[in-house]
This record gives structure tokens, sequence and C-alpha cells, in this order.
């Protein structure tokens, strides 16, 4: 597995995994907004030269904030997602973050967990935080 930074030519195959990963995916060009904007933090992970999965964090007021995260459903549960989660947290690391955020749906369990297993832990909800109305979970890491 390689983790690298993300290229134009990756985002066919980003927008393919978001869509098959989120009920609200996000669209081609605020993926390409996202990457204009932080380019250092939006990594991709490759098996055998594919794309299969990829992360996207910023650096706001000195705080992280992880957007979003995901891993090809046919690749999950070979620690793609967690590879992918220590890179962008230590390129973070590198720019001062102290703390870094991050949402998830409430029903969300398996991510929840996943989170908690990298070090993260509960700070609150938002409430109506999806387009669905669901609540978000915000979870924080203390470097």
């Amino acid at each position: 597995m390689v983790i690298r930074e993300f290229n134009i030519k990756d985002l066919r195959r980003v927008y393919e995994i978001e869509r098959k990963s989120f009920k609200d995916p996000y669209h081609p060009l605020f993926l390409l907004e996202l990457y204009d904007l932080f380019p250092s933090t939006f990594l991709v992970a490759e098996v055998n030269f594919r794309v299969v999965g990829y992360v996207i964090a910023r650096k706001i007021n000195g705080e992280g904030h992880i957007i979003a995260i995901a891993v090809d459903p046919e690749y999950r549960r070979r620690g793609i997602g967690s590879a992918l989660m220590h890179e962008v947290i230590e390129r973070l690391r590198n720019k001062g973050v102290k703390k870094i955020w991050l949402e998830v749906r409430v029903s969300n369990k398996e991510a929840i967990e996943f989170y908690k297993r990298l070090g993260f832990s509960i700070d609150g909800v938002s409430p109506h935080y999806y387009s669905d109305g669901e609540d978000a979970i915000i979870l924080t890491l203390i470097l």
C-alpha cells in the first residue's frame, strides 16, 4: 500500500469511493476545491496502483479538522483507513496542530469505534448536522 497526495487523475476514483461510502456524497467540483485549498492533507491510498481510499483534512484556527475519509467497501478491514489517518495526523502535527476534530453520524457506530481506537474521544453532539436531520457526534484527538 502507498499513501500519497491526491492528484487530478485520482478524481474519478475518489468520487466513486465517495458515492459508495456516503448518503450525500461530495460533488466532484467540491472535491477539487478541497484539493486546491488543502493539497498536502488530501491523501489517497493505493493498492496495486489502484486508489482504494482517501482522507481530506485541513488546519483551521490552529486545529486540525478531518473533513472526510473513506475506503472502498471491497478494501475495508485491511488497515487502509488507519494508515490514512496516521499519515494525515502526522502531517497536521507537523503543521503545529495540537488538537484534531471530526464529525460522524450518530448511527455510524463502526466509524465511532474506529476513531476511538485511534485515540479520539467523544466531545459532543451537533444536532441535525446532516441534510437528512441526523445528529453528528464530534470526536477530538489531543496530540
